[in-house]
């Protein structure tokens, strides 16, 4: 999943959720105690070329970096993804404000990877962005060549909305696909998901 490289500090965006716990998963702020973790799952070139805002190398300084971003961030919001049974940090996600709205992004560690947590994640914030502001529409878009992320926005119910470019800090300028959900079809999700 990628998050636009502009973003932009719109207060209507500002979600005050210091924690969700779904089935597996305690999403939190990051904290100085993330920073090996972090540093441990984000230093992989196969995940920072699907993002747009991960350099590679990541190592102590980034991670230090990012933890001072998310602490300023007013708008939108940024989790640690964690194990709830153990505590195992396994990456990260957020709502992001951009030019085009709220975004939702997140990143997995390798080690992580095909055991559902990314989607897992995904539906909470998708639920949490809907919930807490008065969002119309929620933005989310993949690089074109991640079939992975691809079926995480499927499985919330995004729908394609085009391709576009976005520049990449390791892989440069790629393409990428974007998908919208709007509150019309998230109500009718939710709803059906009680049946």
């Amino acid at each position: 999943m990628v998050a636009e490289a502009e973003d932009t500090e719109d207060e209507s965006f500002a979600i005050d959720c210091t924690e969700i716990v779904t089935e597996r998963l305690t999403l939190r702020a990051p904290r100085e105690d993330d920073i090996p973790g972090l540093v441990e799952l984000a230093d992989n070139h196969h995940v920072a070329q699907m993002l747009a805002r991960m350099p590679h190398p990541y190592g102590e300084a980034e991670a230090r970096t990012f933890l001072a971003m998310a602490r300023a961030q007013r708008a939108g919001a940024i989790y640690a993804l964690t194990l709830t049974a153990t505590g195992a940090f396994v990456g990260c996600a957020g709502l992001n404000a951009t030019d085009r709205g709220l975004e939702l992004g997140y990143w997995i560690g390798e080690p992580h990877w095909k055991k559902g947590y990314a989607t897992e994640a995904a539906h909470a914030l998708v639920d949490l962005a809907f919930a807490r502001t008065g969002i119309q529409v929620l933005h989310a878009s993949c690089r074109v060549i991640n079939p992975a992320s691809r079926r995480v926005i499927h499985k919330c119910g995004f729908q394609y909305a085009g391709q576009g470019m976005l520049h990449s800090l390791v892989a440069g300028q790629v393409p990428v696909e974007r998908y919208r959900l709007d509150r019309r079809t998230w109500t009718s999700l939710r709803s059906w998901a009680r049946f």
